[in-house]
């Protein structure tokens, strides 16, 4: 997924055209200058494309105001790790002195630069001014209203044209892509590290060292594996520095283009409430999880610590009671294969498709086995079961009536398909319909 920032000194109209372009008033627009002192994040689409988007606060850049400064660092930050930058400008003001400076900025980035001349409300041709924004030597301006969204359309497309292609799925092969996952200080560098077999990652106690997600490409056996070390996610009162909330969104973007996540538990500190909100984004996100316990090589052990261990994971994970859980080292590399093992298997519980005749047959016997729920004299009559899609397994059921399926009854068919199937490491998605509904 490409990110693309919106850049631009302040009062131009970024969060306006922010809105805009992701369909829904995220940003608070105001005609005070210095608004958005940070910034906003969202997902977008545009045609075939998707993208993430993000709005930053005005750049002044020879201010010494104090709150200024830190929203030019902030948007410097954004222009470094975005794809794309799209600059902003004012057609009513015309280019300014803050304009050009802006410019001179985006062009030392070397990253494709769209500029867009803001507040062309009225309907026709370009206006006349918008030449004066040839000057500023970043190609032909785009006449942009936000307000109307007028142009947006353009503004996208020309964003899409410069920038390189994103990679295709067959690019990439049969690569199984991994997202290493967990608060900060779990270990996710040092197990990459060991299966590397070289210090590609820094590795610190110090949390927060890993600022960005790190591709490596590991070979095992035949196979090939693409581990994506995040930055450790906290809770949102914890992220005080502009760097670490960046390196927030990456550890989240990773999670939405992996495969497979792995998902980092702190053996000496155990279950947190970070680690469930951690988890239950992949979960959300469709993805194949394993919950690895790190440490375990430091962890005073008898004969059954793993067996309690596990018993209180399985209470604190109960919302993703598929997840299987492994114990590992990742400073001596104990049980690294089982991890590996763990995550082809999940991978293709997750990438699963079950015939149609199957999934009737499973059907026929559930609701034999269990009577669908009846009210006020009506009962609920279960028609058929199919799979349109994977990644994650999603099911749809069509009935008589939607309001009858009880969502008791929802859950004990999801069981019955995890159980005779054994859809294990994988969340799976059930649908209702009512015959007749489009699916």
């Amino acid at each position: 997924m490409k990110l693309i920032a919106i850049v631009g000194r302040p009062n131009v109209g970024k969060s306006t055209l922010f809105n805009k372009l992701i369909g829904q008033r995220m940003s608070i627009v105001d005609d005070t200058p210095g608004v958005t002192r940070d910034r906003i994040y969202a997902k977008g689409e545009w045609l075939d494309h998707e993208f993430m988007l993000v709005d930053t606060g005005g750049i002044e850049p020879d201010s010494k105001d104090v709150i200024l400064s830190q929203m030019r660092e902030q948007a410097q930050l954004a222009i470094d790790s975005a794809d794309a930058i799209i600059l902003v400008v004012d057609i009513k003001t015309g280019v300014t002195a803050s304009d050009e400076s802006v410019a001179q900025m985006l062009q030392k980035s070397g990253k494709p630069v769209v500029l867009c001349v803001n507040k062309c409300d009225s309907l026709g041709g370009n206006p006349p001014e918008i030449y004066e924004f040839y000057n500023l030597g970043l190609g032909d301006p785009i006449a942009v209203s936000s307000v109307h969204g007028h142009g947006t359309g353009d503004l996208l497309d020309a964003v899409f044209e410069k920038m390189p292609p994103e990679k295709t799925e067959e690019s990439d092969g049969e690569i199984l892509k991994v997202a290493v996952i967990g608060k900060p200080n779990a270990g996710k560098s040092s197990l990459i590290n060991k299966i590397l077999g070289e210090k590609r990652m820094i590795v610190s106690d110090i949390a927060g060292t890993t600022r960005d997600a790190v591709d490596s490409v590991v070979t095992k056996g035949e196979k090939q594996y693409l581990f994506i070390d995040t930055a450790g996610i906290r809770r949102k009162s914890r992220v005080n520095d502009n760097l670490e909330k960046y390196s927030v969104l990456r550890a989240y973007m990773a999670v939405d283009r992996a495969d497979v996540c792995v998902i980092m538990i702190d053996a000496e500190e155990g279950f947190t409430e970070q680690d469930s909100k951690i988890a239950g984004y992949a979960h959300e996100q469709g993805k194949a999880c394993v919950i690895a316990v790190n440490k375990w090589d430091i962890i005073d052990k008898d004969g059954k610590t793993m067996q309690e261990f596990t018993k209180k994971l399985e209470a604190d994970f109960s919302f993703m009671s598929y997840a299987p859980f492994v114990f590992i080292s990742a400073k001596t590399g104990q049980r690294i294969d089982k991890l590996f093992q763990l995550i082809d298997y999940t991978s293709e519980q997750n990438a699963r498709r079950i015939s149609t005749g199957k999934l009737n047959e499973l059907l026929s016997y559930a609701t034999a086995r269990v009577q669908p729920p009846s009210d006020k004299g009506k009962r609920l009559k279960v028609y058929y079961l199919t799979q349109p899609s994977v990644k994650p397994p999603t099911f749809v059921c069509f009935c008589n009536n939607k309001e009858l399926f009880h969502f008791s009854y929802q859950r004990y068919i999801e069981n019955q398909i995890r159980d005779a199937f054994r859809l294990d490491g994988t969340p799976i998605r059930f649908l209702v319909r009512e015959r007749g509904e489009n699916s």
